[in-house]
């Protein structure tokens, strides 16, 4: 390649790299700052809502699930959906209620005292509500199909910012910044050294992230899953199955979103007759109101059936919403290998499917270790530190962007980069992103839209030329 065609295919990669941060900028930035409050999303709790979430060391006995179950209707009447025991000797238990007027609560319960703690709405938690903000989920599809956006951007600002700094004839490439802050040439070199050193972190996780969006994630995990159901390629699934799924019911897996409950078949009535379908289900003067048919194990028995399983501490029960719905619990841990989910045939209490992170299939293993590491989980205390570190680097590259674009912007302009000498440069560039736009579709079509409006302001006379 000549000198000519090497520049001016960089000043058309700066182009459309400048182009791709004007789009996603703001969103990084907000995407760094709620992602790196929520890696710290356990203690965030622990410390916001420590008056439900844990209870004094006591040599008192847990009282049985039923037993506290009913404490929670006793105060907050309704329909129970959910169970989860306490998963240390001071943390209290939890029940899931939804209540007459359509809303849900989480009801935390002393599980020695059998007293109400207090309540939250079900996905209430300041943590989770940071989620949702990281997510953009409280603006609805469309939004999150912005974060989508962000993310796949995100990897062509990583491959051509990379691109801008490499080593080439007539310029050194450096690792170190330069000059004052008062200078162009300080900001030039902060910015491309930060971008230089996160630049595999920031591009991990925006592969990772990718796996929540609204519209690719969707595709690859129904592509993933296969059509068993919603479960992975590698569970047999043999079984008839409702409409019903897992991720409707309670916060599952990326793996397990489209996974449905198994039908359970009931049995016939006078086999059953004797069996004490509410056994441990009355305390307080209150019954357990939930979908279990007569002649159903009571949640006593269920609760017992799933310890003698080895499941994983912190599990939580969903209840049956009909006579043909199982009892199910499902668990999904710091440490992948404890992920577990298993559904109990409500009447004989026989496993119906009992599946571990070691049953999914080799994409699903692949992004639920990528998710893990993403939500700070999988290596510990480091894994969080790198991830703030990550974010606060994001953070600086964003500024630095904005800071080094005033600095050179021509008064009155939007600083758009000159057009390359060989216009035909530009069209290689924009093939070469749009290959990477048809495995992200979002951002494909921003692709265009971007290029149909840059010719349009070209044939206009709407140049920007500025100096490299």
């Amino acid at each position: 390649m000549g000198a000519s065609a090497s520049g001016s295919f960089y000043r058309a990669v700066w182009r459309w790299h400048f182009y791709a941060g004007l789009l996603v900028l703001p969103l990084l930035a907000w995407l760094a700052v709620t992602g790196g409050v929520f890696v710290f999303k356990d203690q965030i709790d622990d410390y916001f809502h420590a008056d439900l979430r844990f209870v004094p060391a006591s040599a008192l006995a847990v009282r049985a699930p039923g037993v506290l179950v009913a404490a929670a209707l006793a105060g907050y009447p309704g329909q129970v959906r959910s169970y989860t025991p306490p998963s240390t000797p001071t943390a209290s238990a939890a029940v899931g209620i939804a209540l007459a007027d359509g809303r849900r609560l989480q009801v935390y319960v002393d599980p020695r005292r059998a007293r109400v703690l207090g309540t939250l709405p079900e996905g209430g938690s300041v943590a989770t509500t940071v989620r949702k903000l990281h997510s953009l989920k409280y603006f609805g599809p469309v939004a999150r199909g912005a974060v989508e956006l962000a993310a796949g951007w995100a990897i062509l600002l990583v491959l051509t910012g990379v691109y801008l700094w490499w080593p080439r004839a007539g310029k050194a490439s450096v690792l170190s910044v330069r000059g004052q802050p008062r200078q162009r040439v300080f900001w030039r070199d902060l910015h491309a050294t930060t971008g230089v050193l996160v630049g595999a972190m920031l591009t991990f996780l925006a592969v990772t992230g990718m796996p929540w969006s609204v519209l690719w994630g969707a595709q690859v995990n129904q592509w993933a899953n296969g059509s068993n159901f919603g479960y992975p390629a590698g569970v047999r699934v043999q079984l008839p199955m409702s409409q019903q799924r897992l991720a409707d019911a309670t916060p599952t897996a990326w793996s397990l979103g489209q996974a449905r409950l198994p039908l359970v078949a009931p049995p016939p009535a006078s086999g059953h007759e004797g069996h004490q379908a509410h056994e441990g289900h009355e305390g307080h003067g209150g019954q357990v109101q939930h979908g279990a048919a007569p002649g159903a194990l009571s949640l006593d028995q269920a609760v017992l059936l799933f310890t003698r399983l080895g499941i994983a501490p912190g599990y939580t029960v969903l209840l049956p919403t009909g006579p043909r719905a199982p009892y199910s619990a499902s668990v999904y841990p710091h440490d992948l290998q404890q992920q577990r989910v298993i559904h109990l045939d409500q009447y004989s209490g026989k496993t119906l499917i009992d599946m571990r992170y070691a049953d999914y299939g080799p994409l699903g293993r692949w992004l639920e270790w990528g998710i893990n590491v993403h939500l700070g989980q999988q290596f510990g205390v480091p894994n969080q530190a790198l991830l703030v570190v990550t974010c606060l680097a994001i953070l600086l590259l964003c500024v630095s962007a904005c800071i080094m674009w005033w600095k050179r912007r021509p008064r009155g302009s939007l600083g758009v980069p000159a057009l390359p000498v060989e216009r035909r440069a530009m069209r290689t560039v924009f093939a070469m992103l749009f290959c990477g736009g048809l495995l992200f579709p979002l951002v494909g079509a921003s692709l265009l839209l971007i290029a149909a409006l840059d010719w349009y302001f070209l044939v206009r006379g709407g140049r920007a030329e500025v100096s490299v």
